[in-house]
């Protein structure tokens, strides 16, 4: 089967599609036929391996022990594991494992759910990472509950797509922050006002918001919290790597001073969660915004795409199975 591997950190042009040996699943894992996989921030960063603090995820300073990027999927079971109870073959389905930029990968059961019947592969392997982030920011650190004012910092990638739209499906009025030509996108999605951060920095136009979801955390931490209001909640879900350090050592320390919170976060992908946005996806409230499609023998092209930061919504990467595969 063909597989996309990098053995050193580096420039996407690191990624090459090699034959690799077909996986066998474990007890508790799913063998799945990829059709779809997506390409998020983290997967470039692991392959550049910077910030340093990045190759920690990948078990190696000098090289990665993880060779295989990529983690959002979308296809069918191939085989299952004998403890699983959940999937049998030929169902379709969408989660998240490590290298899934191949044709095929074991899963843990728990990681993926039923794709729903109304969406393609692409659009569902569009959805975990990203729509999980956005969820759970919103929901747990972020508390969100109706009729907030709700602001998401980065909204036209990714996260932030999803975060307009869940945010929508919990009744808050939300303000969307992105550049000008994608203000229609964000409009498309369910924002109630868009912000053209070329234009005008909010965190000193005064408004003042109940919760800021910074999905790409540009501005410091001193910014944002100036934005909120009283008992007003700040969640990073996502920044470089001085407002990343700002979140880590500073937020704690801020949340101590007044009512307002400065919280770090960072999403753990469960099934409980993959069921909620199905049934989100079913009902129409969230809809996959895709920027770009690569296939698989691109995904260099795709990388690099992303590392522009550019890219409207999901980069997703297409698969063609052949009877040998």
């Amino acid at each position: 089967m063909k597989a996309i591997v990098y053995h050193n950190y580096g420039s996407p042009d690191v990624l090459k599609c090699e034959e690799t040996e077909k996986p066998t699943p474990g007890d508790d894992e799913v063998l799945i036929k990829v059709r779809a996989a997506s390409v998020n921030l983290l997967d470039w960063r692991l392959v550049r391996g910077k910030p340093v603090f990045a190759r920690l995820m990948v078990g190696g300073l000098r090289k990665p022990k993880r060779t295989r990027p990529g983690i959002d999927l979308a296809g069918e079971v191939a085989a299952v594991g004998r403890n699983v109870t959940q999937f049998k073959p030929g169902d379709e389905v969408f989660g998240v494992c490590r290298g899934a930029l191949a044709e095929y990968v074991c899963a843990i059961e728990d990681k993926v759910a039923l794709k729903p019947a109304n969406i393609s592969f692409e659009e569902a392997a569009a959805v975990p990472v990203a729509a999980i982030t956005a969820l759970q920011g919103l929901r747990d650190p972020g508390r969100i509950s109706p009729g907030q004012k709700v602001l998401v910092d980065g909204a036209s990638g990714g996260v932030g797509t999803f975060a307009i739209q869940i945010a929508k499906s919990f009744g808050a009025e939300v303000t969307a922050v992105c550049s000008t030509t994608k203000m229609d996108t964000a409009r498309s999605i369910g924002a109630d006002r868009c912000i053209d951060y070329t234009r005008e920095d909010f965190t000193r136009s005064g408004q003042r918001y109940d919760l800021i979801l910074a999905a790409n955390a540009r501005h410091s931490i001193f910014d944002y919290r100036r934005a909120l209001g009283q008992n007003g909640i700040y969640v990073m879900a996502g920044a470089g790597g001085p407002q990343m350090i700002q979140g880590l050592l500073l937020g704690p320390l801020l949340s101590l001073i007044g009512s307002r919170k400065m919280r770090f976060f960072m999403a753990k992908v469960n099934k409980k969660d993959l069921d909620i946005l199905r049934d989100l996806l079913e009902a129409g409230k969230i809809v996959p915004v895709i920027d770009k499609r690569y296939p698989l023998g691109d995904v260099a092209e795709a990388f690099r795409y992303m590392e522009e930061g550019h890219a409207r919504g999901k980069v997703v990467i297409t698969f063609e199975h052949n009877n040998t595969a």
